[in-house]
């Protein structure tokens, strides 16, 4: 089995990896709290999903890469360095939430001081907007790269052919995560494609494609790193697809009990990266259960300051209705 020193990876490196999946996951946990006793109106969930995207993020160069995440990438926009509180405030619509100010709904990020770009709602447009920084970042001879996430059902999307075929055309800096949690909404992936993985596609655009267990975060890091260089040494972009589960149904208003079985979910549930990554660590000497506990101790806190500061925070005045349409 592929071990983090392998890779470079301290153990504090993949002890600080390790909480932010945490994190991530009982952010997300709080959250549906919050939605069922009505005091946020909507959650689109990242339960499955954290270890890849956390991994994703330690590959890039966070003090330049861009990202253009999708609405499930909790975890990315917290190994960027978005804060809990931050992720509250904009799940309760406050004036102080940092992605949009209150105006739009959880999972539309979007941060100038982090480099990601601000997301829009019809699934896959991230797609040719990270093609667009990729393209800047060459005409500029800008090492900085672009990382661009989104769902397997977003792959049918006309957006994303287009934008993979100029970026492996122009030989753009940049990289496409597919991540494959199996349901486009209450869509299977058997239903979504007829090809064997979604990686297949980037034969087509003259890119490298590669699919890796999404469940395991060093597979995802090695593959992303691996990507990261190949782009910023001038060779174009890479398509990886990782694959995991999504363990919760699409999002808040969705009734998964419609399309799927409660054994499957809980099937999945034994996969699960954040368990996975859990045991790899205990295995390894890295991480112990008292040490578990403490950072399940602080991640609740944490968590807790977060949601009682966003839950008193000021609402957006009406006053500010047209504050970022135009140039003031």
């Amino acid at each position: 089995m592929l071990k983090h020193d392998e890779l470079g990876l301290s153990n504090d490196n993949v002890l600080e990896m390790y909480r932010l999946m945490v994190l991530a996951r009982r952010i997300d946990e709080r959250m549906w709290l919050l939605n069922r006793a009505g005091k946020i109106p909507f959650v689109v969930s990242c339960q499955g999903q954290e270890a890849q995207q956390v991994a994703a993020a330690f590959a890039l160069d966070r003090s330049k890469d861009y990202t253009a995440p999708y609405y499930r990438d909790v975890g990315v926009v917290l190994a960027l360095g978005m804060t809990a509180k931050e992720l509250m405030l904009q799940a309760f619509a406050k004036a102080e939430d940092p992605n949009s100010a209150g105006r739009q709904m959880p999972g539309h990020f979007g941060s100038q001081k982090l480099r990601i770009l601000s997301g829009s709602s019809p699934v896959t447009t991230q797609v040719p907007h990270a093609v667009g920084i990729g393209l800047a970042c060459k005409m500029n001879q800008d090492s900085s790269i672009a990382y661009v996430t989104l769902g397997e059902g977003s792959t049918n999307q006309g957006d994303f052919h287009e934008g993979a075929n100029f970026a492996a055309v122009h030989k753009l800096p940049v990289i496409i995560m597919v991540e494959n949690n199996q349901y486009a909404i209450s869509v299977p992936l058997n239903r979504q494609v007829a090809c064997e993985k979604i990686s297949d596609r980037a034969i087509g655009y003259g890119m490298p494609g590669v699919t890796v267990d999404g469940n395991n975060p060093l597979v995802v890091y090695q593959a992303v790193k691996e990507a990261a260089d190949r782009a910023r040494s001038g060779n174009g972009p890479s398509l990886i697809e990782t694959i995991s589960y999504r363990l919760t149904p699409h999002s808040s208003d969705d009734n998964e009990r419609t399309y799927r079985s409660s054994e499957e979910v809980e099937q999945a549930k034994e996969k699960d990266g954040l368990i996975v990554f859990k045991q790899y660590l205990i295995e390894n000497n890295v991480l112990t259960e008292d040490l578990d506990a403490e950072i399940e101790k602080q991640v609740k806190e944490e968590i807790d300051q977060a949601t009682d500061y966003a839950e008193t925070a000021p609402y957006p005045s009406p006053e500010s209705l047209y504050h970022g349409v135009y140039y003031e």
